[in-house]
């Protein structure tokens, strides 16, 4: 998987306060934690960070050096509830060990979605019109040039 940047500026977790601040630190941590108990809810808005934060998810899920499942699960909560990931991690550590389990899990299918729709193949291309497939000759050998 080829490593793909984008500015900061343009990454959709920056305007749903994931590196932010929030006015009530105790707050935001009781509702971290009830949001992440939520494997379903968890899950759900997991797999909305997937659909709906395009840039995000390329500057993030390409990066090697990234805990994924942690990334995403970060992402779904300040989605969710504008609550920075710094929040989101703390609150981790009060679940039960059968939470993060199918926290885990749910993290890891919405990666394994967005894995396949965006990098089998070379991606997916919402730009490539008909008349591009006309011109592609199937008989043509890979060897050839185009």
């Amino acid at each position: 998987m080829k490593r793909i940047y984008h500015p900061y500026t343009n990454w959709e977790e920056v305007s749903h306060n994931m590196w932010g601040e929030v006015s009530d630190r105790k707050e935001a941590l009781q509702a971290a934690i009830k949001f992440t108990g939520n494997p379903m809810l968890y899950g759900e808005y997991m797999r909305r960070v997937i659909s709906e934060w395009p840039i995000s998810c390329e500057n993030a899920l390409t990066d090697k050096n990234l805990s994924r499942k942690a990334w995403v699960g970060r992402a779904a909560v300040a989605l969710a509830l504008a609550i920075p990931e710094d929040i989101t991690r703390q609150a981790w550590g009060f679940l039960s060990d059968e939470q993060r389990t199918l926290a885990n899990a749910e993290a890891r299918r919405a990666i394994e979605y967005w894995s396949e729709r965006h990098l089998q193949g070379g991606g997916i291309r919402d730009d490539v019109g008909e008349q591009m497939l006309f011109e592609w000759d199937t008989r043509r050998g890979s060897d050839e040039a185009c």
